[in-house]
């Protein structure tokens, strides 16, 4: 096999729901923390909160993260979370990308 072809090939097994940038800054945000609250990811990633939501119905939809609603005080709070699936998946995904920028041809 050429090496473009094992380029190619190689991308074609990344993650394509992690890769998209939005939601790889959202899963790479959620994996150094235990835990986040909407307008902190919102904030960190510059995302529009509509544009936010979209992207964590997806990554919930997946079943790379959690999302639970909360009251503090009087205040709702929405609070965002990998799973377990999540972090496997976002582990995967960075060492596939590093074999990917590591690989002599």
């Amino acid at each position: 096999m050429s090496a473009e072809k094992q380029v190619n090939y190689r991308v074609a097994e990344v993650d394509k729901l992690i890769h998209e940038p939005a939601r790889y800054s959202i899963m790479a945000l959620l994996f150094v923390v235990e835990q986040a609250d909407f307008l902190f990811v919102k904030n960190q990633t510059c995302l529009t909160a509509g544009n936010l939501s979209s992207h964590l119905s997806k990554l919930e939809a997946a079943g790379y993260i959690s999302i639970k609603k909360k009251f503090v005080g009087k205040t709702p709070k929405t609070f965002l979370k990998l799973t377990k699936m999540g972090r496997i998946a976002f582990d995967a995904y960075r060492n596939k990308m590093k074999a990917l920028f590591t690989a002599s041809f």
